[in-house]
């Protein structure tokens, strides 16, 4: 077992700091370092802004975003698209469709997709209020922003097949070769996907 090298407020914090994704036991040391030296500009701003983020923070009960407000900032943007409603399974996945400015429509977060293996059900997920979302007058278009996984596949055909009789079209991502990609640094799979989903030039 490893000694102690400081009190246990601070192990403490070296501790949780290991449970965020991507940091391990030695990144973690070093960002709890960094917190110390820089506790007037960093440690007690980071403590407030968390302390807000307890006590405000909230799930948008239209989309399932998470925000400070309820509903949230996108499903009260006036300049949004009502009409399309972009899927996708975690709000990381909104975020990040959101920072590549790709499209101006609203968003409907899954809380996860349909995995047996790991218990995860259909009960497990928001996929009722999406469908009840799907059947409003206005939307014309869902889109599945899921991964292409297994899991994420399943989930599109299971969402495909309830909200068949809602009349609105069903489109998912393309898949393929990424931008910027190299044809021999891609895999079997990913090559195949973009020769069957090829479009004209």
């Amino acid at each position: 077992m490893q000694k102690a090298v400081a009190g246990p407020e601070i192990e403490r914090l070296i501790q949780l700091l290991a449970r965020l994704p991507g940091l391990g036991p030695r990144s973690a040391r070093r960002a709890a370092l960094h917190l110390i030296k820089k506790r007037d500009q960093l440690m007690a701003p980071l403590a407030s802004a968390l302390q807000t983020a307890i006590e405000k923070i909230e799930i948008c009960r239209t989309c399932g975003n998470i925000d400070t407000q309820n509903p949230c900032t996108v499903c009260i943007d006036p300049r949004r698209d009502p009409s399309v409603i972009v899927v996708v399974a975690d709000v990381a996945d909104l975020w990040a469709l959101e920072r590549a400015h790709a499209i101006n429509a609203r968003y409907h977060v899954l809380g996860g997709t349909l995995s047996p293996l790991d218990g995860v059900g259909p009960q497990d997920l928001t996929i009722d209020v999406l469908v009840g979302r799907a059947h409003a007058p206005e939307v014309t278009e869902v889109i599945l922003a899921l991964n292409a996984t297994v899991d994420g596949q399943t989930t599109a055909h299971y969402i495909t097949d309830l909200v068949q009789d809602a009349g609105v079209k069903v489109t998912r991502l393309a898949h393929g070769v990424p931008v910027g990609g190299e044809l021999d640094y891609l895999d079997e799979g990913t090559l195949s996907a973009a020769i069957k989903q090829r479009t004209a030039f």
